[in-house]
């Protein structure tokens, strides 16, 4: 027999966050429950350069303030270092950073949730200072 495939799509605006990674798997699960998927593979996407994903720890915000202080001791807000600098001295930066991480995950879907382990949650990770309007775009594939 053939399992039934089912796909869903959308796009979702989060609030306009400044630099940080913000934790955005709360709005993911409620939207993998809406669509009824019991087994499948969840794709999120940021639409955007200068942001990213990640898959990080959410028990601890420690974590999350040293992931930031690696990352500003690793690519360094000098616009001495950058050609590209008309759109301010953490443009560059934050390009770098974004192709450093990652701008899509693939999750997989088990019993109707996302499988991430005990302590994970999924992050929208903003590099640029200024708060920015961001979009997810989602892929739900599964039966």
């Amino acid at each position: 027999m053939t399992p039934i495939t089912r796909q869903a799509t959308a796009l979702i605006d989060l609030p306009p966050a400044a630099r940080g990674l913000h934790e955005v798997t709360e709005r993911l699960t409620g939207w993998v429950a809406a669509q009824g998927v019991v087994e499948g593979l969840l794709t999120v996407f940021v639409r955007h350069s200068s942001a990213s994903l990640l898959i990080q720890e959410n028990a601890d915000p420690d974590v999350r303030t040293d992931l930031m202080a690696w990352f500003e001791r690793a690519v360094p807000e000098d616009p001495d270092r950058y050609v590209h600098v008309t759109e301010g001295p953490d443009d560059m930066p934050a390009h770098i950073r974004a192709a450093l991480t990652q701008t899509h995950l693939a999750i997989p879907v088990i019993g109707g949730r996302l499988a991430l382990g005990t302590w994970q949650g999924v992050y929208l990770f903003e590099h640029r200072r200024r708060r920015h309007r961001r979009q997810l775009a989602l892929h739900l594939i599964g039966g």
